[in-house]
């Protein structure tokens, strides 16, 4: 303090570059962000994590696919506000600045995905930031015609990969993340279709999967493709169990939950075999999103759910139980918005950019618009079914491809057997906490 006054001072450590924004430069949409009014950050098209502030005022706002935290320091001559997209990027700022004795992990806070975050900077103490959310997709619009309902959903994804593929360099090669699953298999798919409709370089496409020698992706990968006769497209990735380390995939994604660990730990395998093979590769997409958009998750798992709640709660797998809620973590947010790290740092760690269209608000708008309550009677077995059923008629309907749908499995359950994952990744969250915070102790 110096007479009085408060220096207030509020540090980016995001990196510029990665923000993808379609309609507008960046300075514009932060001049958006700055406004605080959420019909002016909605308005922004494509990946984004922005800071901008005026005064003691800072808003904070992020797209679904662009983590964002912070960490409020507090100083003699006032508090400092650091940004970053990483947890050891606040630690290290902080040890840069003499102000590590601050730290820990759980003091971090992480910006929730569709929401506008605003920090009054006034000294100790600061208030709790407000949260304005900015985008609140209609819910129970649509008809209960699963062909509608499909063309609309695969047709909004299709959409978004063909403005992907437009936005890249037009020799860059364009790899997908593939298992024949049905997510991963949709997005192969409209990638496919979109490049033939925008007459670019078939060459160029590539479908990576994983494979530790016995896991059930592979063999199902060339089903998939081979009954479509686009087998040409699949390229395995190798891998041996001695290439997982789950010490690494905590330090990376920095988060503790096991599935997430588990689904990492495969992300990280798989594209670091795909950059030793290919060391100037840049670009992959994958399905991340997808089975939330459509409530495919195992709710016998979780005794907090019922199909109720993941019927009747609005993006429920996107965000977990929502801001203000006493389940929300202001450490993690929640859903996707906090698991998205598991394919987001990966990615980061080896140098790609990843998309995700399942991700991107124009095909959860046409997801959370379906009537999952009139279709599912709220049977679990019928919301399982849903999922498939309104991929393959969606991708009938965009691409003309019958595409073949296989029993649901997870990313981590198909590069090798369970009994196998289960001997080399520890499920004891505990546990994986615990590793997690030695990495600060």
């Amino acid at each position: 303090r110096s007479g009085g006054s408060i220096r207030i001072e509020a540090v980016d450590l995001l990196d510029p570059a990665l923000n993808q924004i379609t309609n507008m430069d960046v300075e514009t949409a932060r001049a958006r962000v700055l406004s605080g009014q959420p019909e002016q950050v909605r308005g922004i098209d494509g990946s984004f994590a922005l800071v901008a502030r005026e005064g003691k005022t800072v808003r904070l706002a992020r797209s679904l696919d662009r983590p964002v935290r912070y960490f409020l320091a507090k100083r003699q001559e006032g508090p400092a506000l650091v940004v970053a997209d990483r947890i050891d990027t606040l630690y290290q700022w902080l040890q840069s600045q003499g102000f590590a004795n601050q730290f820990h992990p759980s003091y971090t806070r992480m910006v929730p995905a569709h929401y506008v975050l605003e920090i009054q900077l006034i000294g100790c103490p600061d208030p709790d930031p407000t949260y304005t959310r900015f985008f609140t997709p209609h819910r129970n619009t649509l008809p209960s015609d699963l062909d509608e309902i499909g063309r609309r959903y695969i047709g909004a994804l299709a959409n978004e990969t063909s403005r992907w593929l437009q936005s890249l360099p037009a020799e860059e090669p364009v790899g997908v993340c593939f298992s024949g699953g049905i997510d991963s298999g949709a997005v192969f798919l409209a990638t496919y279709h979109a490049m033939r409709k925008l007459g670019m370089n078939l060459g160029r496409l590539k479908a990576f999967t994983l494979s530790f020698g016995d896991g059930p992706d592979l063999q199902q990968a060339r089903q998939f493709l081979k009954q479509l006769d686009l087998e040409l497209f699949l390229e395995p990735i190798e891998a041996d169990l001695s290439d997982l380390d789950v010490a690494q995939t905590i330090r990376i994604v920095e988060d503790y939950k096991p599935l997430d660990i588990e689904s990492a730990s495969m992300a990280l395998t798989l594209l670091g075999g795909i950059r030793k093979r290919y060391p100037q590769w840049h670009h992959v997409i994958d399905g991340d999103g997808g089975d939330e958009n459509l409530k495919d998750y195992p709710i016998e798992e979780n005794p907090e759910l019922t199909i109720r709640s993941v019927v009747s709660n609005q993006m429920l797998y996107q965000e977990g139980w929502g801001v203000g809620r006493i389940k929300h973590s202001l450490t993690y947010s929640g859903g996707l918005s906090r698991s998205y790290t598991r394919t987001y740092a990966p990615a980061r760690h080896h140098g790609f950019d990843g998309f995700s269209p399942f991700t991107r608000p124009s095909v959860i708008e046409v997801a959370e618009a379906i009537p999952f309550t009139d279709l599912t009677e709220m049977n679990v077995a019928k919301l399982y079914a849903l999922k498939g059923d309104i991929v393959q008629r969606g991708i009938e309907a965009v691409t003309g491809f019958k595409m073949p749908v296989f029993e649901k499995r997870r990313f981590q359950h198909g590069a090798l057997p369970v009994e196998r994952l289960r001997q080399n990744l520890p499920s004891d969250e505990a546990g994986l906490r615990k590793q997690f915070l030695s990495l600060y102790s």
